[in-house]
């Protein structure tokens, strides 16, 4: 797929960072206007003569988004006879759910004006759409295995504020949002919190919240980001001990200057054409869509430098919402989920596979499949949440919740730190996770897990700090499904091993010897 372009040039980086160190004075972020969608504005209203779009309901409490309980995350055994149908109607919850908010979208005045409108219109009708799907899922999975107990209370969903940046909690009222699939796997080892919160420019009552506008009508505000120079440095890493594996592995598979897009997930969503609603990067492995099977992975071609790594990693696509849009302007996974906005080439794409704190690690099995972080973080809650931002040059400060605003000279870093504990049998698992596991804050893996080499994924952009300025108004945002308002904490990566036996063999020799090996 091509773009209108690839990168912003210098100078316009320059000139909008000018632009932003104007209204970012202080270290607060004043949020004058912003792109809005046809229809969808900054509405007037806002403190102090700020503009906003959210909606209140009856009650004076503002809604910006739908709620609906993860079913996915709950269920902790699959047969896999089953899991390819299983996967599907999944997908299918997640496809209802992005046509009910495009509803809410579009009604947000009517919504404002009549709370039981949202309620008969909106939450009733998918309801019911969800209730059909998930007794599908439990029909599917009773087949073959013990009947799941309490999906059909996750159907109800709910309208929530958008918390700016909050997450959970906020009005589930469903009996459970399905966090506790996690089994201990989701623990984030972003080494601490954004610590950036009281810059005033994210507060509900601080009056610079802005709304959620962004390009799309869904996103980013002006709360979502803050100067990584007010963020307190809280990055700690565990002390190696005896026995401990110090080396490291690199693979080089390109920035994805090619341009391999696609809005599917081979992992979650199986078969399912924009099974993830929103565009991913891929490098590595460029057989890579819904429909790749292992052997069809093992046959693909590979932007890695060396070929015996057939791997494939992706992540969300990074986006400018400058007002100009990309091919994918009327297409699904960008405009037509509300993703908008010229997607950004990495300057600078780094895997590297580490050790162990603690011990030796083993072989990660061929076609292990491994999910990092919550695309849907926002609504369910932090729990498997693993978003690291920063910028370079302030590594030390890491932002959980938050996208980094950068001083000159500096570009904006991902960092995704991936599971480095494995079961020892299975290469994937009902809810895409119980399979691997963070190892705890000493380097130990649970009880019956053992250390696999740990990926590290560090991404970095060449993207000018966010300005909104009415007509100028230019923000950086990962893409999302469109009811997660393309929050920061959404941020996510996946993998899929597909190293030859020599090569992950050498990795493993190459980490336990504590060298530096490509």
């Amino acid at each position: 797929m091509g773009r209108t372009s690839r990168k912003r040039s210098k100078l316009a980086n320059r000139a909008i960072a000018a632009s932003a160190a104007l209204i970012l004075g202080g270290g607060g972020l004043i949020a004058a206007n912003s792109y809005a969608s046809a229809g969808e504005g900054w509405w007037p209203g806002g403190r102090d003569g700020q503009q906003q779009n959210r909606t209140r309901a009856a009650d004076g409490r503002s809604v910006s988004t739908i709620d609906c309980p993860d079913v996915g995350n709950s269920l902790r055994e699959v047969p896999d006879d089953q899991r390819f149908a299983v996967d599907r109607e999944l997908a299918t919850l997640d496809s209802q759910i992005t046509v009910a908010y495009q509803r809410f979208a579009d009604n947000r005045q009517r919504v404002e004006a009549d709370r039981a409108f949202g309620e008969n219109q909106i939450l009733a009708p998918l309801r019911n759409e969800r209730l059909v799907i998930i007794q599908r899922i439990v029909a599917l999975i009773d087949r073959s295995a013990e009947r799941p107990q309490g999906l059909e209370q996750m159907a109800p969903c709910t309208l929530r504020d958008d918390g700016n940046g909050q997450n959970g909690g906020a009005g589930n009222g469903d009996g459970g949002n399905g966090d506790g699939g996690n089994g201990g796997d989701g623990q984030n080892q972003n080494g601490g919190q954004d610590g950036g919160d009281g810059n005033g420019g994210n507060g509900d009552g601080g009056g610079q919240d802005g709304g959620n506008g962004g390009q799309a009508g869904n996103g980013p505000e002006a709360g979502d980001f803050v100067a990584i120079e007010d963020v307190q440095p809280n990055v700690q890493q565990p002390r190696n001990r005896r026995g401990a594996s110090r080396g490291t592995f690199t693979t080089d598979c390109g920035v994805n200057a090619n341009g391999k897009f696609n809005p599917d997930n081979v992992i979650v969503a199986p078969g399912v054409s924009n099974g993830a609603h929103h565009m991913h990067d891929y490098v590595g492995n460029q057989a890579n869509d819904a429909f790749a099977s292992d052997d069809d992975l093992a046959a693909g071609a590979t932007t890695c430098r060396n070929q015996g790594d057939r791997s494939t990693y992706y992540w969300p696509v990074l986006r400018l919402q400058n007002g100009q849009d990309e091919n994918d302007a009327a297409a699904d996974g960008g405009g037509n989920d509300q993703n908008v906005g010229e997607i950004q080439t990495p300057s600078q794409v780094t895997l590297s596979f580490v050790g162990s704190p603690r011990s030796k690690v083993t072989a990660m099995p061929r076609f292990l499949r491994i999910i990092t972080g919550d695309a849907k973080a926002f609504v369910n809650g932090d729990a498997n949440a693993n978003a690291s931002w920063s910028c370079t040059g302030f590594e030390d400060r890491q932002l959980k919740d938050k996208y980094p605003i950068c001083p000159e000279n500096s570009q904006v870093v991902r960092t995704f730190t991936f599971q480095s504990c494995w079961d020892g049998q299975n290469t994937d698992s009902a809810n895409h996770r119980t399979h691997v596991a963070f190892a705890d804050a000493g380097g130990r893996c649970p009880q019956g897990f053992r250390a696999i080499p740990q990926l590290v994924q560090r991404i970095v952009y060449d993207v000018p700090p966010p300005v909104f300025d009415g007509g100028n108004a230019s923000v950086f945002a990962v893409d999302s499904f469109p009811e997660q308002l393309h929050k920061p904490v959404t941020d996510h990566g996946d993998f899929i091993n597909v190293f030859d036996e020599r090569l992950m063999n050498k990795m493993v020799s190459c980490i336990n010897g504590g060298r530096r090996c490509r």
